[in-house]
């Protein structure tokens, strides 16, 4: 390890003997034997590496005391287990993860060569398909509902069109920031973690080679033969890196997502959906007939969209369809019903 400055030492003990606590309270909750063994070979290491920094510190070894955050989640993974806090886990930087999901699927053979590394590792690109068909889904009801509301209230064809377009705008923008903060927050957090796993990669490579080679072990790989493919893995710094990152953080480097992207996909999802409602309007239909006419597009449309929620959700695709349709009836009914009340009170 090279020299380090002491705010830096410090991070780093903190950091490593967090992480072994951690791995002890995640091996205390954890039943299975193998996953058990994994946690406390990985605490030990970490052990050993806040021993490393330590001896970069000024001062004496300062008492350590977990930080808040960590005693919460501690806490929590006593009480409902690993495997259902592997998101805060991972955010603490704790790795191994990946034996909860997130590495080779179940049932995939482990690599035998260095060259096969990574190769099973990749997505199928099926989350933005979901999250089209769920941003539809929510602009379709909520513009639907909105339009419907204020039909109920008596309001010209006029105001329905213009309270139509002003929903159709503000939610699609509403959405759209809401998907790029929540986009941009979590892939500023994954490229944290995989940066602090190259600096460790480069710090101390043989550790890391013996973390990974943990896993693999723990997940059925011959101990000699996960140590001979992790020693040769490390002398490649990228494809290290790769590895790392997927079997440790249970992340793929190469589908982070993009904050951009995703706040455009969700603005255009969702007034594609809120434009079906307003169509018998723009179209200038009687106000009565194009209210129902309204009504009868959204929920054919939202049948369609229960349709293809069931490709997602494994169930029966007529009663997905059919359970849209009754939500849709529900709230479309609803939003006219009090809209109409709404009418007569301020009439």
């Amino acid at each position: 390890m090279n020299k380090a400055n002491p705010t830096t030492a410090r991070e780093g003990w903190f950091h490593e003997r967090q992480s072994a606590w951690l791995y002890r309270c995640v091996a205390q909750a954890e039943p299975d034997s193998h996953k058990k063994a994994l946690f406390e070979a990985l605490a030990q290491a970490a052990d050993e590496q806040a021993q490393t920094w330590a001896t970069y510190l000024p001062e004496a070894t300062p008492v350590f005391r977990p930080a808040l955050r960590a005693r919460l989640v501690a806490a929590l993974t006593r009480r409902l287990g690993p495997q259902r806090l592997k998101g805060p886990l991972i955010a603490l930087k704790l790795r191994g993860l990946s034996v909860y999901g997130g590495g080779a699927p179940a049932g995939h053979a482990m690599p035998t060569r260095i060259e096969e590394v990574g190769l099973r590792h990749r997505t199928i690109g099926g989350g933005n398909l979901r999250a089209a068909v769920f941003g539809i889904n929510d602009g379709l009801l909520s513009n639907a509902s909105l339009i419907l509301g204020v039909a109920g209230t008596g309001a010209s064809v006029h105001t329905l069109l213009a309270s139509g377009i002003a929903g159709l705008l503000a939610g699609a923008l509403a959405m759209a920031a809401g998907e790029y903060v929540s986009m941009r927050s979590q892939r500023d957090m994954f490229e944290y973690q995989i940066g602090l796993e190259r600096e460790e990669l480069a710090e101390y490579p043989e550790e890391e080679a013996e973390e990974l080679a943990l896993i693999y072990t723990a997940r059925g790989m011959d101990p000699d033969q996960a140590r001979r493919i992790t020693g040769e893995l490390v002398k490649d710094p990228e494809k290290a890196l790769d590895a790392l990152a997927r079997e440790e953080l249970g992340l793929n480097p190469d589908d982070l997502g993009s904050p951009v992207g995703a706040a455009l996909a969700s603005f255009v999802s969702f007034a594609v959906g809120a434009a079906w409602p307003l169509l018998p309007f723009v179209l200038k239909a009687p106000q009565t007939i194009a209210a129902l006419i309204s009504a009868g597009i959204t929920l054919l449309a939202l049948f369609a969209v229960g349709l293809a929620v069931s490709l997602f959700s494994g169930r029966n695709a007529w009663v997905g369809g059919l359970r849209m349709v009754a939500i849709g009836v529900f709230a479309l009914a609803a939003t006219y019903a009090i809209g109409h009340l709404f009418g007569v009170v301020t009439a």
